[in-house]
This record gives C-alpha cells, sequence and structure tokens, in this order.
C-alpha cells in the first residue's frame, strides 16, 4: 500500500560499457529513528554486457554514481529537458539515510560527457514485494537522458541489473513518456502542472470562480503563512493528516534530511490562525518549478479553508522566487486529492508508470485503492497519534 502528498529496449553495450554491481550501495543498518549512519561504503563496478553491441554505443560507459559526481550529475539534470527534480543525485543520500535502501544511480557517459542518467534503488518486503524502482518514494523518475544510445545502454543495463539481483520487477517512473509498448503498466496515477503568471491577479484569475471564492474567505478568515527553517511545524500537521486518511506516516527525521540534503531547493510553508498551526507543506523548487510534495492539515483546516489558501500562498511564493511552472503532484484518479486540483482548474496529466517482469508473474496491487487494505486503513484512521507516529516508520519504509 503506497500514499504520496505527494517508468528502449534495444540490447546496447559498447567497448567500454561497465556493469553496475548488484551489491549496490550498502546503507548501515539502522532504526528510522536513529541518527544518520556513517557515508555508505561503495561496491566497485563490475564489466556489463561484454564487447561492442553496434557502433551507436562505440565509446559509452554506464557506470554507478560516487559522491564526487554529484556536480556533475545535477548539471546534467538541470540542463536535461526530460529530468525532473526527482533525477537529483540527493536522492541517494536521502534513501539510504532514511530508508536503508541499496542505491544503483547509473549513468552513460560518452567522450563529451554525460549523455543520460537512471537513479534505481531496491526495496524488499515480505508485505508488498521486492522491485528495483526509479525512484521509490518520488512521483517520477526513470530515465532521462539527451542521447538515444544513452537511453538504450541505461536501460539495458537496469534490465541486467534486475535480472542479477532476481527481483520481482523493474520499475520506471516517467513522467512525460513510456518506452515499452509491451511492459505491464500502472494506469492508476495522474499529474497536475500548470503556469505561475508574473501578475499575482493573473494567478488569481486563473483559479475557477468556486475555489477562488475559497481562497478569499481563507484570506477573511485571517488565515497567515510563514517560512520555516525546519520541519518542527510542519510534522504535526502532516501527521494527524495522513493518520486520518489511513496511512502510514514517514519519521520526522526523514524530512530533516530532505532539507539538509536539498537545502534552499526545499521549503516549508506554514499556516496559522491566531498563532495556532492549522496547515503547512513541504515545497521542491527545481529549475523554474515548484513542486509541493508532502503537505497536510489538522482538524481546524477544513473551516478555515486552509488548504486552498496555503497553495495560493505557495503559488505566490513560488511566484517570487521567479517560479513559472506550479507542479500540483501526482494523484490517483477520481480521488478527492484528484478532484481538488481539478477543481482549481488543473487539467490531469497521465504518467507513464511502466514494469517490466523479473520473478513476478503478475504486478503486485499495492495501492490504498485495493479492498484488501480497507480493514487496515480504517484501524488506522482509530490509532492514537503517538502510536500511529511510533509504528507507521517501520511500514511506509518498505513501501516506496
Amino acid at each position: 500500500m503506497e500514499r504520496h502528498a505527494g517508468e528502449s529496449e534495444p540490447p546496447v553495450g559498447g567497448e567500454s560499457t561497465r556493469r553496475p554491481s548488484a551489491a549496490g550501495r550498502n546503507p548501515t543498518e539502522e532504526s528510522p529513528l536513529q541518527a544518520p549512519p556513517t557515508a555508505a561504503p561503495e561496491s566497485p563496478p563490475a564489466t556489463v554486457g561484454g564487447a561492442s553491441r553496434g557502433d551507436s554505443s562505440h565509446g559509452l560507459q554506464v557506470t554507478t554514481l560516487t559522491e564526487s559526481d554529484h556536480p556533475r550529475w545535477d548539471a546534467f539534470v538541470d540542463a536535461c529537458p526530460t529530468a525532473t527534480f526527482c533525477h537529483r543525485a540527493g536522492w541517494q543520500t536521502v534513501i539510504e539515510r532514511a530508508f536503508r535502501h541499496p542505491t544503483w544511480f547509473l549513468m552513460a557517459e560518452g567522450e563529451q560527457g554525460i549523455e543520460g542518467v537512471l537513479p534505481l534503488a531496491r526495496v524488499r518486503s515480505r508485505l508488498f514485494g521486492d522491485q528495483l524502482t526509479s525512484l521509490p518514494f518520488c512521483v517520477y523518475g526513470g530515465i532521462a537522458a539527451t542521447t538515444d544510445r544513452a537511453t538504450q545502454a541505461l536501460d539495458q543495463a537496469a534490465v541486467d541489473l534486475a535480472e542479477d539481483l532476481g527481483v520481482g520487477h523493474l520499475e520506471y517512473r516517467h513522467r512525460d513518456f513510456a518506452l515499452h509498448d509491451d511492459w505491464p503498466t500502472k494506469d492508476l496515477y495522474v499529474t497536475f502542472r500548470g503556469a505561475i503568471h508574473e501578475d499575482p491577479d493573473a494567478n488569481l484569475k486563473a483559479i475557477p470562480r468556486k475555489q477562488r471564492a475559497m481562497v478569499r474567505k481563507g484570506i477573511d478568515a485571517g488565515l497567515e503563512w510563514s517560512l520555516d527553517d525546519d520541519s518542527a511545524r510542519f510534522f504535526p500537521a502532516y501527521a494527524e493528516s495522513v493518520r486520518n486518511l489511513g496511512t502510514p506516516v514517514f519519521a520526522k527525521r526523514y524530512f530533516d534530511i530532505l532539507r539538509d540534503v536539498f537545502g534552499d531547493a526545499c521549503e516549508v510553508l506554514t499556516v496559522t490562525h491566531r498563532g495556532r498551526i492549522v496547515a503547512s507543506v513541504l515545497s521542491f523548487y527545481f529549475r523554474d518549478e515548484v513542486f509541493p510534495y508532502y503537505g497536510g492539515g489538522t482538524g481546524a483546516s477544513r473551516g478555515l479553508y486552509a488548504n486552498d489558501f496555503m497553495y495560493w500562498s505557495l503559488m505566490e511564493r513560488a511566484r517570487q522566487r521567479g517560479c513559472r511552472v506550479f507542479d500540483y503532484g501526482r494523484s490517483k484518479k477520481d480521488t478527492g486529492s484528484y478532484r481538488f486540483k481539478k477543481h482549481w482548474g488543473f487539467i490531469p496529466e497521465p504518467l507513464h508508470y511502466e514494469c517490466r517482469l523479473v520473478r513476478e508473474h503478475a504486478l503486485r496491487d499495492n495501492s490504498p485503492m485495493n479492498p484488501r487494505y480497507q480493514r487496515f486503513i480504517r484501524l488506522w484512521q482509530r490509532l492514537p497519534l503517538p502510536v500511529a507516529n511510533a509504528i507507521g516508520p517501520h511500514i511506509v519504509r518498505s513501501l516506496g
């Protein structure tokens, strides 16, 4: 079961193509609530693919990301049109520190530099299966490349790795396209993206009239917003919200790691009413985009129209930072968050999650929409908040 706030067929290789080791990066074992481990040891990549498989890949190498490569990786991601915030190198650190999952961040490099990247991590669970995903805990991922040969090389390297590991399946979470017509897909999610105008009045007028009235009611109720330096106020609002949805919560330390790793690109905006927290949202900034990723509100938020006010305030904050795209993020079709975003005038865009079965014969349905999880969800909604906050992190690390 999963819930968030917030997937090139031809064989390739090259004379110098190398294969990532199935050992991956093995983070130190730790509890989700403990302090972060020291830097994880890295396994040296082994050769992949053998001899050259075509002139199109001549001289291309596929290797795994090291700490010294982070600046080059992120420079490529910033410039690559198909890359997203979920492709940033920092996710390797986040996934290893927060969840202890092994990662393989693959990059295809030619004579002129990096031509493509593919971040991967393995999540194994007796309840939810064994999968190699690009990228768990992220709504986007998959291959981001500027050449066809890099796309093909990374795709083949990922398939080889999945088979070496013996995972249930390999999953790409592409935002804009699918690579394989013959891979099973997850036709469950959409995303919502819209423009941010330089003129704040134009942004307000772009919101449909009924929803715009909700924003004004929040303003009239005396709601205020401010930016936070940490997740101290964000976490209680978020934790209460996801408990009420029947979803296990992340550990607070996870959000602290996000802020530590991504710095100014990770920002918390909190809404208060007469000094009391009513809603809060943690957002990512990437190029000229803002990406509200985790958000939630207290029991008082609905009557104060705090969610509408919060997202309007975030849009204004992003406009001040020079953003021109508001990425409202992923939603499951025909759910409450899906309808909420449509009411804001955003158009749903399909997400292209595609999977290659390795040891599994069919994809597991780990969605909370699955009827088998409904009893668990109802029970979770009744848990005292301290209990849900203590148990949740040990479950959610296996969802991805």
